[in-house]
C-alpha cells in the first residue's frame, strides 16, 4: 500500500491535524531547549519565539514552504564568548547576555539584506557554484554531521566520565525500533504518526526504568509570562564578533531548502523563492534577539519528520508553532515535554538525520549525476571528506566545520570550474554532467568494450 502524503498546502482535518502537530513540536523540542540551557537562561522565551518565529516565516514564505523555526546553534560559540568576556568586566549573567542579543539583531538584519541581494539576482548562481555533484553531498551532510550528537544522545557513546547504561541503550533501542517498524507496519493514519508513537512508547518504556523524575511538573506553575529583556546596542565590538556567523547560517538555510524542496517535490528555492525563506528566518532571528530570546533556524529534525512520515503540511507546523507558544506560557506543559529522557530523543534523531542524509544521496540519483566527469567524482569527494574529516576553519570568533565549511568549499570549487568553462580551458567541458544527456551511441560503445 502506497505512503499517503500530506500535501504542503492541504489542511489535515483536526482530529488528524493535532497528533501531527504535537509529533512535530516533540522532534524539535529537545534540541530547541538544549540552547537556553546552555546559555542559562529560561527556556520558555525561546519556546515563545520559536513559535511566533514560525508562524512570521509561513506568512512571509505564503504557507508554501513547510519549516519549523527552532533555536540555532550556529551562535552558541562568540556568543559565550562574548558573554564570558562582559561577565569579567563586572556585568550580571543576563546583562551579558544582553549585550550578546545585540549580535542576534545585527545578524538578523544582515540576513534580511542578503535576502534583498537574493530577490535582486535571483538564484541561478546557486546552480553555478552548487551543481548537483556539490549539492548532493552538502545536504546529506546536514545529517550525516549530527549522527554522532544522536548517537551520545542515545547514550550508546560512553566517556571516561560516562560509561554506557544499560537503561539508556534499552530506551534508545526501543524508540528506534518503534519508529522504523511502525513506519513500514502502521496502517492508514497511523503510519504517518510513527515518530509521535515511538516518542510515547520510549518515554512509557524510560518511565517503568525510572528515568522519569515529575517533581519538576509538580513544582511548576500553570502560567508563567517569559522573561523578556531588550539587547544591549551599547558595544559594537560584540556585534562585530557575531556578524561572520551570517556565512555559516546562510549556508545553512540554503542546504535546507534544497533538501525540503526534495523531500515535497518542489523547488522551493525559485517557489515561494529563497529571499522570502531567507527574510522570514532572519526576521525571526532579529525579533527573537531583540526582546530576549536566542536566534531561529530551519530544523533539520522536523525536515527529517516530513520525510519519513510524508506529512509537508503548513497548517501542521504552524499547529506545532502554536503549541510551542502555548508552552511558553504553560509551566506545566513544558516542564512535562522537557522530561522526555534524551535516550528518546536520541533514538528518533538517529533515524531522522539519517533520513536527511538519505535525501542528499537522492539528488546525486535523481539528477542522474555523470562520475565518468572528473569535476563530479572531484566536488562528490571533496564535499564529503571536507565535511566528515573534523577540519575547522576559524575565522575571528566563528569556526567553520562540518556541513558549512563543505558548502563553502563545494562552492568555491563549483566557481573555479565554472571559470575553466569560460575560458575554455577544462578538458571535460564537452562531458555531459548527467547520465541522461549521454548520447546513445557512446553508451552503445560502452557496452561493447564492456
Amino acid at each position: 500500500m502506497q505512503r499517503k502524503i500530506i500535501q504542503v498546502d492541504e489542511r489535515p482535518p483536526m482530529r488528524e491535524a493535532i497528533p501531527l502537530s504535537i509529533q512535530h513540536m516533540f522532534a524539535m523540542f529537545g534540541a530547541s531547549v538544549l540552547v537556553p540551557s546552555l546559555f542559562g537562561i529560561n527556556p520558555a522565551i525561546v519556546l515563545l519565539m520559536n513559535g511566533l518565529g514560525t508562524l512570521f516565516f509561513i506568512l512571509i514564505t505564503k504557507g508554501e514552504a513547510p519549516a519549523y523555526l527552532g533555536s540555532s546553534f550556529a551562535f552558541i560559540g562568540p556568543s559565550l564568548i562574548i558573554m564570558t568576556k562582559y561577565e569579567a568586566s563586572g556585568m550580571t549573567h543576563m546583562q551579558a547576555f544582553a549585550v550578546a542579543q545585540s549580535g542576534f539583531v545585527v545578524v538578523g538584519i544582515a540576513g534580511c539584506i542578503l535576502a534583498a541581494f537574493v530577490y535582486r539576482f535571483g538564484t541561478k548562481w546557486i546552480d553555478i557554484i552548487l551543481p548537483p555533484a556539490a549539492m548532493g553531498p552538502v545536504v546529506a551532510l546536514i545529517g550525516l554531521e549530527l549522527a554522532g550528537n544522536a548517537a551520545s544522545n542515545g547514550g550508546l557513546i560512553s566517556t571516561a566520565n560516562k560509561p554506557i547504561d544499560p537503561k539508556n541503550v534499552a530506551v534508545f533501542f526501543i524508540t528506534i525500533c518503534v519508529a522504523v517498524f511502525g513506519s513500514i507496519l502502521f496502517r492508514k493514519f497511523l503510519s504517518t504518526l510513527s515518530v509521535l508513537i515511538a516518542i510515547v512508547t520510549g518515554y512509557v518504556a524510560a518511565a517503568c526504568l525510572g528515568m522519569v523524575d515529575f517533581t519538576s511538573v509538580q513544582q511548576a506553575s500553570f502560567f508563567s509570562l517569559p522573561h523578556f529583556q531588550l539587547a544591549d546596542f551599547n558595544h559594537p565590538d560584540a556585534m562585530l564578533t557575531m556578524l561572520p556567523v551570517l556565512l555559516v547560517i546562510a549556508s545553512e538555510h540554503i542546504g535546507h531548502q534544497l533538501v525540503t524542496s526534495k523531500i515535497v517535490g518542489k523547488d522551493l528555492l525559485k517557489e515561494p523563492g529563497l529571499h522570502r525563506s531567507l527574510l522570514g528566518d532572519n526576521i525571526s532571528t532579529a525579533v527573537s534577539g531583540l526582546i530576549g530570546s536566542v536566534p531561529t533556524t530551519t530544523y533539520g529534525e522536523n525536515i527529517g519528520v516530513m520525510a519519513m512520515t510524508g506529512v509537508y503540511s503548513v497548517w501542521v507546523i504552524g499547529g506545532a508553532a502554536v503549541l510551542s507558544v502555548l508552552c511558553g506560557v504553560m509551566g506545566k506543559m513544558s516542564t512535562l515535554i522537557a522530561t522526555i529522557p534524551q535516550p528518546v530523543i536520541g533514538g528518533i534523531s538517529f533515524l531522522l538525520y539519517g533520513m536527511i542524509g538519505t535525501s542528499g544521496l537522492r539528488i546525486l540519483v535523481d539528477k542522474k549525476v555523470n562520475y565518468d566527469k572528473p569535476r563530479n567524482q572531484i566536488l562528490t569527494a571533496v564535499v564529503f571528506v571536507t565535511g566528515l574529516s573534523g577540519v575547522s576553519l576559524q575565522m575571528g570568533q566563528v569556526q567553520l566545520k562540518g556541513m558549512v565549511l563543505a558548502c563553502v568549499v563545494g562552492m568555491l570549487l563549483g566557481f573555479i570550474f565554472w571559470i575553466f568553462d569560460k575560458c575554455h580551458i577544462a578538458n571535460d567541458s564537452d562531458l555531459p554532467s548527467s547520465i541522461e544527456e549521454v548520447p546513445a551511441e557512446v553508451e552503445s560503445a560502452k557496452a561493447e568494450v564492456k
